[in-house]
């Protein structure tokens, strides 16, 4: 049996770890509206990779009073027009339920400013001669992985996104036909000796209807928290906050303007693990912000799930241009059961960590990002077509054996 690894109980810069704290993670709806400029992003990285699995998409989306504009570049299928993503953009705004005053899918203008991809990436990112496909920008992307919840998640952001997700069931299956698209929830949890016991404090702000009053939306959202939470965790009746400012009935884009990756950590860990600063929504899978990123949680989450270590933080390290990622850092946070420098040389034997070997490890190619631009990135079940490969845990096996556990 492997032994507890010999080292400190400190974060890389040397502070050491409290074992009884709070801490808190936000979630932001479908109907957020950065979260509608993600989705239609991806929605159209989806179009492109459809028609040809080789298409590179670098696309931003802002959205604001009546209006959307789409920007970026793209190498793909001449048949995919700006009235084909005009198109993609208006079903998505119909999709999420805007039909509002100030913002509707049926009289939204949309404004298209799209062109072709710079030669000078692209000849940089192919792979030519004895070439490598190479990393499609320089930087850094982190993947984590605990033990704090089923699907080895941060607690605090893995209930902050399934309160949203439950009203959004509601609301889209007419249940709650009073709430709108726009959301926000924040939970603030305990923590006693390292670990999460109940929720201090819950936050939900949540678009309604003029009829309902403050009350009304409390008692509505009431039963998701408690239906989210586990047995017991639920915070006290004055930690309870359901729009504290009273009213929230102009949301979506007629109450303020969205913007592509504005809302990278809620897309990743809640604040519990290091970002690397790239969005990763309307990126093709050769830009390693998005699959470099997917490529560090699936190693950690099999980490994690190998039972080498309670908590692990992975980063890679790219250059543009070039295949071979620069470093592979593992912390395991003083709970591996192994050397994190032997973690970190067995990942690499069992996965290629070049673009190229990232998208095919976890087939990156497809269809499958418009769906994950809304409630995390990650934490999410694999689909059966391939949708959130990232979080398989098919290493655990040969992860035990090459370290002997």
């Amino acid at each position: 049996m492997l032994k507890p690894a010999q080292n400190e109980n400190t974060h890389p810069q040397g502070n050491t770890r409290l074992k009884d704290f709070l801490f808190t993670s936000e979630s932001v709806s479908e109907g957020h509206p950065d979260k509608i400029c993600d989705q239609i992003s991806d929605a159209i990285v989806d179009r492109y990779l459809t028609s040809d699995p080789y298409a590179r998409t670098a696309i931003e989306t802002v959205v604001t009073t009546d209006s959307v504009i789409i920007v970026g570049e793209t190498r793909g299928p001449s048949d995919i027009t700006h009235d084909v993503l005009r198109d993609i953009a208006k079903r998505k705004i119909r999709d999420i339920g805007y039909e509002q005053q100030g913002f509707d899918w049926r009289t939204v203008n949309v404004d298209v400013r799209v062109h072709s991809q710079s030669a000078d990436i692209a000849v940089g990112v192919d792979a030519a001669g004895n070439k490598d496909e190479g990393a499609g920008d320089q930087g850094i992307m982190f993947g984590y992985a605990c033990t704090e919840t089923p699907v080895l998640m941060p607690a605090a952001l893995h209930y902050s996104h399934n309160i949203l997700k439950s009203l959004a069931e509601a609301r889209h299956s007419g249940t709650l036909a009073e709430l709108g698209p726009d959301a926000k929830s924040q939970v603030t949890l305990e923590y006693r000796d390292g670990k999460p016991v109940r929720a201090t404090s819950i936050v939900v702000s949540t678009q309604h209807s003029e009829k309902l009053s403050q009350a009304d939306v409390r008692e509505m959202v009431r039963p998701h928290v408690m239906n989210v939470l586990p047995e017991g965790w639920m915070c006290p009746e004055s930690e309870f906050y359901v729009n504290p400012t009273g009213r929230f009935v102009i949301g979506g884009p007629v109450g303020d303007s969205g913007l592509t990756g504005r809302k990278i950590i809620v897309d990743t860990y809640g604040g519990s693990a290091p970002h690397g600063g790239g969005a990763f929504s309307g990126k093709d899978p050769t830009k390693v912000d998005r699959s470099a990123a997917y490529a560090a949680r699936y190693l950690a989450k099999n980490v994690v799930a190998a039972g080498l270590a309670d908590k692990c933080t992975i980063q890679l390290s790219y250059a543009i241009g070039v295949s071979k990622p620069l470093s592979v850092y593992v912390d395991t946070h003083g709970t591996g059961l192994a050397d994190e420098a032997r973690i970190s040389a067995a990942l690499q034997e069992l996965m290629n960590l070049s673009p190229r070997g990232i998208r095919e490890h976890l087939h990156l190619n497809r269809p499958i990002y418009a769906r994950t631009a809304a409630y995390g990135h990650f934490g999410r079940e694999p689909d059966a077509d391939g949708g959130f490969s990232w979080e398989k845990i098919d290493l655990v096996d040969a992860l035990r054996q090459k370290l002997g556990a």
